[in-house]
């Protein structure tokens, strides 16, 4: 059994937070797991990762938690964040910084976890 995780979130925005919610908790479920986990963000996605942004959302209309709290918890627990250069072009403004996790990764990176065979993805 593979105990490599690659999660890509690419539908995800911030018109639809709950679209977040899932991949983070299945994140933290397979690092609980002790799987290698790291977290690909493309698309309208890559917002997440613009500074502030996650703390506006909320995967439910009672805002019990935000998509804030559960980065954090992902954070916590050292599971990468990359942002897809092409996403970031088109979807964070030059005046908006990343968070200061976030690291750089382009589609061929995601694409590469998927072709190898130690690793399993996730497309969100």
């Amino acid at each position: 059994m593979s105990d490599q995780l690659a999660i890509l979130i690419c539908t995800a925005s911030t018109e639809r937070p709950e679209l977040y919610s899932t991949p983070l908790v299945h994140a933290l479920a397979a690092r609980a797991l002790d799987a290698k986990v790291e977290i690909h963000f493309a698309g309208p996605a890559v917002r997440l990762l613009s500074d502030g942004v996650a703390d506006t959302l909320y995967p439910t209309a009672a805002r019990e938690k935000s998509i804030g709290e559960f980065l954090r918890e992902v954070i916590a627990e050292d599971i990468p964040l990359f942002a897809c250069g092409m996403a970031r072009a088109g979807w964070i403004a030059e005046n908006e910084a990343l968070i200061p996790q976030a690291r750089a990764a382009g589609a061929t990176a995601f694409v590469a976890r998927a072709l190898d065979p130690a690793w399993r993805t996730l497309i969100y």
